[in-house]
């Protein structure tokens, strides 16, 4: 049976008593090969001549209904950024319900009762589900570093007649059906420029070429018979490899340059995937979801309606924070939204009154908008603006020179940032875990040792930047095309040795000896003597112990920095080593 016979069979299942012309309507067929289709039908003893289901249907039927479900909704949907502060995406509300309830609800219409949910992100939110629905669920607990081709392979075993389902997509009718005659997988009829695949004339979704637009991928599939068993083995093979965590699991589903199911298209009204804020609002402008804090802040700052915050774009999420651009009346701006557990690691107090010391110094822009007490920010945007490369030596001298320009200032604030007590505090964090590092403890006595060094050393306290890395220095260009240099994210700010932001730079770019040395070299214009080296040294061990126990912390929390952290690790150990060193060459 091919797909036109077995999309009109499930038609006159559906609809009995349909016309010829309102079976074209529901198949999308042509009248002429509704007539043909339905000849092939009878000729194969699945219609007898009056247009009925014979026995031989009915039984093939009987052995084609969905057994199950798996709904994947671990991510953390990046590009929900504010709603997904308070609930994961699979919670956002149309017409008054959460979209996972309301696929539930179709799934149970459709018999299907055994349903699986890959949950992860705020997983708890999940838990009612099993209660008030029977579902089982299923924790992905590296949801914040895989994609979902790792949530699927999960559930892996469960597929057989399985609906594969996004959580975040509503559909307008029941997508889900008592009877599934063959495999596939869901696209719109309209194009997108983010589609992986087009669908041709046979009903193949095919790999598209770079720069073409294809069919819109809804996500949803329905996986039977020999296609349910490849997926099955493909996914389990595929997560087995690093190389695809970031993966979507539809990787699974190709074979060279196409799918091994067939294209199940829809009209493009009839499915709304929602990605975005504005997504959510242009679909149900009343929706709870949309009376977010941050929204609210937005149009309190700026003298605006929530209508008028447009163009919403999460921006690369930081190390600390998530970001994203907006538009209110044809000026962008960007927001700033406090990461995972940045409360416990930002005095957001501190941070104001570095913004309040550094105002009008022509170091950065001043914010629009600064909350001390839940650390959402708001800065004008600027455009066309790119960081500091730190491999050019061109960059590399306009951001020290800025940089020694800040120093020189000697801006006084009410706080400092103790490097030793903020080892310790992030340590503390780790709730009594040890160290993922087998000799952390000696690997620490060895950075500790380094304070009377550093104590003893001469230095002179002011404003420093703490955070002083190439991402944080923005070139741009003015109204008269001249280009300017600014220093941004103050969050870590303090009273300290200025020289510390050269040792931040340093490992933050994850530089070698010789490298560490060029940049020390250019901050001082060639004239750094060996006790400020060897001082500079210890920053840089320190600092990497510190940023080591960070990335410990936040690995916790679910989030992973991959060679960074390790490399932290080894700046402590080795430029231990580098300053005793010097330190001895200070003594022959």
């Amino acid at each position: 049976m091919n797909i036109l016979q077995a999309d009109l069979l499930t038609a006159i299942l559906n609809n009995p008593k349909a016309s010829q012309r309102k079976l074209a309507e529901i198949t999308g067929l042509s009248l002429g090969a509704v007539n043909k289709t339905l000849k092939e039908l009878t000729d194969a003893s699945l219609l007898d001549y009056a247009g009925r289901l014979t026995e031989k249907a009915e039984e093939l039927i009987l052995n084609s209904k969905p057994k199950n479900a798996v709904i994947l909704a671990a991510g953390f949907g990046m590009r929900m950024v504010p709603i997904n502060l308070s609930a994961p995406k699979a919670f956002l509300e149309v017409n008054g319900e959460p979209l996972i309830e309301r696929i539930i609800h179709q799934l149970h219409e459709a018999g299907i009762k055994d349903i699986a949910v890959v949950a992860g992100f705020m997983k708890e939110s999940f838990e009612y589900l099993m209660d008030d629905f029977g579902v089982d669920l299923i924790i992905n607990s590296e949801y914040a570093s895989r994609n979902n081709l790792h949530s699927l392979a999960l559930a892996a075993d469960r597929i057989d007649h399985t609906y594969i389902i996004p959580c975040d997509v509503w559909a307008k009718e029941n997508p889900f059906h008592e009877t599934e005659l063959y495999s596939w997988y869901m696209v719109s009829d309209s194009d997108d420029e983010e589609s992986a695949v087009r669908v041709n004339r046979k009903n193949e979704l095919l790999r598209i070429k770079e720069n073409q637009k294809g069919n819109r991928m809804i996500g949803i599939s329905y996986l039977a018979g020999k296609e349910a068993e490849t997926v099955r083995e493909k996914l389990k093979k595929l997560d087995r490899e690093n190389k695809y965590d970031s993966s979507f699991w539809e990787t699974a589903l190709y074979e060279k340059d196409r799918m091994i199911v067939n294209a199940k298209t829809v009209p493009s009204d009839s499915y709304v995937e929602i990605n975005t804020y504005e997504q959510l609002r242009d679909l149900d402008s009343h929706s709870s979801q949309l009376q977010s804090d941050a929204i609210r802040t937005i149009c309190d700052a700026l003298h605006a309606r929530e209508y008028e915050v447009k163009d919403i774009q999460v921006l690369k999420k930081g190390m600390t924070n998530r970001s994203f651009l907006f538009s209110v009346r044809d000026r962008k701006y960007i927001m700033r939204i406090p990461g995972e557990g940045t409360d416990r690691l930002i005095n957001r107090v501190n941070e104001a009154a570095v913004y309040q010391a550094i105002s009008g110094k022509g170091l950065c822009d001043d914010p629009v908008y600064i909350n001390p007490a839940n650390g959402y920010k708001i800065t004008a945007f600027l455009d066309d603006v790119r960081v500091c490369d730190p491999l050019d030596e061109n960059d590399l001298r306009k951001c020290m020179k800025i940089l020694k320009q800040f120093h020189e200032m000697k801006l006084q604030v009410p706080h400092e940032f103790d490097i030793f007590r903020q080892i310790d505090f992030y340590e503390s964090l780790w709730n009594g875990a040890s160290s993922m590092y087998r000799d952390y403890r000696k690997t620490k006595e060895k950075v500790f040792s380094l304070r009377s060094y550093i104590d003893s050393a001469e230095k002179e306290y002011c404003l420093t930047h703490i955070d002083a890395v190439p991402d944080n220095f923005l070139f741009y260009c003015d109204q008269n095309g001249e280009e300017q240099l600014q220093l941004t994210d103050w969050e870590y700010a303090g009273m300290q040795d200025p020289h510390v932001d050269i040792a931040m730079f340093i490992i933050y770019s994850l530089y070698n000896k010789t490298q560490a040395d060029r940049l020390i070299d250019i901050y001082f214009e060639g004239n750094c003597g060996r006790k400020t080296r060897a001082k500079i040294y210890c920053y840089i061990a320190m600092c990497g112990l510190l940023w080591s126990n960070w990335c410990e912390f936040k690995s916790i929390l679910g989030v992973e920095f991959g060679e960074y952290s390790l490399r932290q690790y080894r700046f402590a150990k080795d430029y231990s080593r580098y300053a005793e060193e010097l330190m001895k060459e200070e003594d022959a």
